[in-house]
């Protein structure tokens, strides 16, 4: 569902008003590349064809789906990680916490063919995509993911979704299938940027304010303790706040 980026998408100049919508629930996930000195980013540009945002470059992910919540873990999300997903979030809980960054796992295999977890037997999963895991004998490894941002699209938008951001470490791809991206695919391709030359690509503001914040947490440790901010309008105002 790589339409995500359209979902943050502050345009000044749109002027069309929608009827105000209760958010989805969403994630997405960076991919952080920290084997030499200076960290790189995953990015993928959408197709040109799309309706939202032709060409821009994005980070895989979409909103959430029941079946994440069913999906077996080879590691557990850190519990500084799951208290802070938490947060300001309608009936909290640890399975609803889980399945968000589960929803971001999923997604990011979707979109690019990557299987983020360790190489294990899977057992039981749900039917849809999380079959591919079994299939590969990997299972999601929610232990080494963090949670680095939250953004709800502005009200009056003709899509609404509430997105948690997450990252992981390049050394968790545990497997890829491929032919997932392509010329005729939602991702037409991937690149791998130093976060200061990924700001540079064709993005929207929020891609760009979640770089920042990612940098900012690089740079200060990116500890499991770190506050994360969390965006969204409030009183007709854009709001940041800490969580």
């Amino acid at each position: 569902m790589s339409d995500l980026a359209d979902r943050f998408e502050q345009d000044p100049h749109i002027t069309e008003k929608f009827p105000n919508v209760r958010p989805k629930d969403a994630a997405t996930l960076i991919l952080l590349d920290r084997s030499d000195r200076i960290p790189k980013v995953l990015m993928g540009r959408r197709h040109h064809s799309h309706v939202f945002l032709p060409g821009k470059f994005v980070f895989p992910g979409g909103r959430v789906d029941p079946a994440d919540r069913l999906m077996p873990v080879a590691g557990e999300l850190d519990k500084r990680a799951q208290v802070r997903l938490m947060r300001k979030t309608s009936a909290p809980s640890a399975a609803k916490a889980r399945t968000f960054a589960l929803t971001a796992i999923r997604e990011t295999f979707e979109e690019t063919g990557l299987l983020i977890g360790k190489k294990a037997e899977a057992g039981k999963v749900p039917p849809g995509p999380w079959a591919e895991f079994a299939r590969a004998n990997v299972m999601p490894d929610l232990s080494s993911i963090h949670f680095i941002a939250r953004a709800i699209t502005p009200p009056h938008r003709p899509r609404r979704y509430d997105t948690r951001f997450f990252t992981a470490d390049s050394s968790a791809i545990a497997h890829r299938i491929d032919g997932v991206v392509g010329p005729d695919a939602e991702l037409v391709e991937l690149v791998w940027k130093p976060i200061a030359e990924a700001q540079k690509l064709d993005l929207i503001a929020i891609t760009q304010i979640i770089l920042r914040d990612l940098q900012a947490q690089i740079d200060a440790g990116f500890r499991h303790d770190q506050p994360v901010p969390f965006y969204r309008m409030l009183h007709g105002k854009r709001s940041r706040e800490l969580i």
